[in-house]
């Protein structure tokens, strides 16, 4: 009852969860214009930035993202200064996607326009233009509008209503119509969370047969029914014991949230340092599995847990579940750490506790099964060696995980230390030592004697030569698809390469829908923009891969809209949207529109399918580089 309870609030809580990107703006600008001197004044834009967000600087190279800049609609009787000043912490680095080093500003930076007076009567009016991003998406270029004359300072000329719109070149009421998403289309966060559910609940049941927990089961449950006067009353408190296990676990869950916060989370997957750190953690927990050392907790912990446990009571029972917690750490935590580098990797703010909960569950279960049926410990296998044989297999697998996330921070610094082919020989070595491991021609601890391997380690040791087997081919481009989402991607190939991205079609929306009419396609909507680092990573690690290349190409029409498209509009145009007056100025203004009115959103890379009218088919789909789980959202 009290596990239904808990998954059916975790349940609600992430159907109820936005799955489209927040529209609240994560940068906010306040204009003001004071008096410096006589013949000078300037205008002060101070820009908030949400942690996690940063602004570009000025006066970037071309090709890189957007520069800080004034845009002028209107100057009389003054002359601005050729020099846009600013105030903040400007941090430079070097970014490997455009190949440049980048100038930007975290937290708060404030740009500052002089103008000199020429004349008592003046008047000056513009935006200044800047671009903000995160780890994962950028926004289209970000506007702070202004106006001011002698004697007054206003804001913005009063825009016209939303109806405005119709002003914009190419806008389409039927077109341009808002969409909603229905449930059976936003399946993609849901999934990720059940799907981590479900490996945190095997995670679970692997630790069950580790030399650390295994031969606590029958000691625990045996000793909850012998010091009970009934089997009832033994029964229930093995029963709480399970249920404690699952609020240690669960508890750890919430607190990495906490600790972690919620845009941190989101940031994790993409964040190349901390890909290096889980790569290092991975390591680390591999190496404890082999018997290189041991990773526990201090023994003070488990000795006053323990000594708190003897105090009998439902509290005897909670330091007992605290006290299995870490005693047990030495094996479960290198799985624990797996879990939560995965959970915290998928960029949701539950994973955490979703993955926890999974892992506490499949660890607790035993507990309650052996308490209403004992007769069971008597069918238990003995604890021995083949425990020993169980870590050093989970070894192997989270060195082979590791170097997923070693990948991820390859791509983002552009070392080109681990590509495809390198990536997979790494892992068929792996399986080929893992096998040979199993048939007991080598052993990971000193003095070891050979002996003959079981039937179980046999068949093993077969799976990892077969695996290895089929890994091969990718050594010379092979698809892979049952790897794909862990292995680099194929533009990363050295030999044998089966390269060919997609290349848009069209880059307007209107020319794009008229040709999805003429021949009975649906379009594929590519939010971008010339300076988003991870629309460029899609389209390197997802649109090279032959399959999604295959879909796209026969079966769609895709069309990319630059949100920061330059070229300027026939006339700019003035709208009111969401209580604040927007200048349409460039095309990319109008795509940026279009996604923000239609779509509900405002980051890039964003991709949604839609039929020749308009209507949505499919979608939305943000940045997620991996070329399986694109192809399905494809086949929807």
């Amino acid at each position: 009852m009290i596990l239904s309870t808990i998954l059916s609030a975790l349940t609600g809580m992430l159907l109820s969860a936005p799955q489209l990107m927040n529209t609240s703006a994560p940068v906010k600008a306040k204009e003001s214009l004071t008096r410096v001197s006589t013949d000078t004044v300037s205008i002060r834009f101070t820009i908030d930035i949400t942690k996690g967000w940063h602004v570009y600087s000025t006066s970037l190279p071309d090709g890189g993202p957007i520069s800080a800049e004034m845009r002028y609609d209107s100057v009389s009787g003054a002359v601005p200064v050729p020099e846009l000043r600013f105030n903040g912490n400007e941090k430079e680095e070097y970014d490997a996607v455009f190949d440049m080093k980048l100038r930007y500003f975290e937290n708060k930076v404030t740009f500052i326009q002089d103008f000199v007076l020429t004349a008592p009567e003046w008047h000056i009016e513009g935006a200044l233009r800047y671009g903000a991003c995160n780890d994962e998406s950028c926004l289209p270029p970000q506007y702070s509008e202004f106006s001011h004359s002698s004697g007054q300072s206003q804001a913005a000329p009063p825009a016209g209503s939303a109806s405005g719109m119709s002003m914009i070149e190419g806008y389409d009421p039927v077109l341009w119509e808002p969409v909603s998403y229905s449930n059976d289309i936003l399946t993609k966060g849901r999934n990720g969370l059940l799907g981590l559910f479900l490996t945190s609940f095997l995670g679970g049941l692997i630790a069950l047969l580790t030399p650390c927990v295994w031969p606590v089961i029958p000691m625990t449950v045996s000793f909850f029914l012998k010091r009970s006067q009934d089997r009832r009353r033994g029964i229930r408190d093995a029963i709480l014991y399970g249920l404690f296990i699952i609020a240690v676990y669960v508890a750890l869950g919430l607190a990495i949230t906490v600790i972690f916060g919620a845009n941190a989370l989101n940031s994790l997957a993409t964040n190349a340092v901390v890909n290096i750190i889980f790569f290092l953690i991975l390591v680390v927990f591999a190496l404890s599995f082999f018997g290189v050392f041991e990773i526990t907790l201090p023994s003070g912990w488990s000795t006053g847990t323990d000594r708190r446990s003897a105090s009998g009571g439902i509290g005897g029972i909670f330091f007992m579940a605290l006290t299995l917690t870490i005693v047990s750490f030495s094996c479960t935590g290198p799985i624990i750490g797996f879990l939560l580098v995965d959970a915290a990797s998928t960029g949701s703010i539950l994973a955490p506790t979703v993955g926890m909960l999974g892992f506490s569950v499949a660890l607790a279960i035993p507990f309650a099964l052996f308490a209403m049926f004992p007769g069971w410990l008597k069918s238990l296998p003995k604890s021995g060696g083949w425990m020993d044989k169980v870590k050093v297999i989970l070894g192997f697998i989270e060195l082979a995980f590791a170097l997923k996330f070693l990948s991820v921070a390859d791509m983002a610094y552009g070392w080109g230390i681990l590509p495809r082919d390198l990536f997979i020989l790494l892992w068929i070595i792996m399986a080929l030592l893992l096998g040979l491991y199993l048939l007991g021609l080598f052993s990971f601890r000193h003095g070891a004697k050979r002996t003959r391997p079981g039937i179980i380690s046999i068949v093993l040791a077969a799976v990892s030569f077969i695996f290895a087997a089929m890994l091969v081919p990718g050594l010379w481009g092979a698809p892979l698809k049952g790897i794909s989402a862990f292995t680099p991607p194929m533009n990363t190939q050295l030999f044998g390469r089966n390269s060919g991205t997609v290349e848009p079609q069209f880059t307007d929306y209107g020319e794009a829908l008229r040709a999805a009419d003429s021949n009975g396609k649906p379009v594929l909507i590519d939010f971008t923009g010339y300076g988003c680092v991870n629309c460029r990573k899609m389209e390197a690690a997802v649109w090279t891969d032959p399959q999604v290349a295959s879909l796209i190409r026969s079966r769609f029409i895709l069309v990319s809209l630059y949100v920061d498209d330059k070229t300027p509009l026939p006339k700019p145009v003035t709208i009111e949207e969401n209580g604040t007056n927007v200048k349409i100025r460039t095309v990319g203004d109008k795509w940026s529109l279009l996604q923000r009115h239609k779509f509900g959103a405002n980051a890039q890379p964003f991709y949604v399918i839609v039929d020749s009218k308009g209507r949505l088919t499919a979608g939305p789909y943000t940045f997620d580089p991996d070329p399986d789980r694109f192809s399905r959202f494809l086949n929807q």
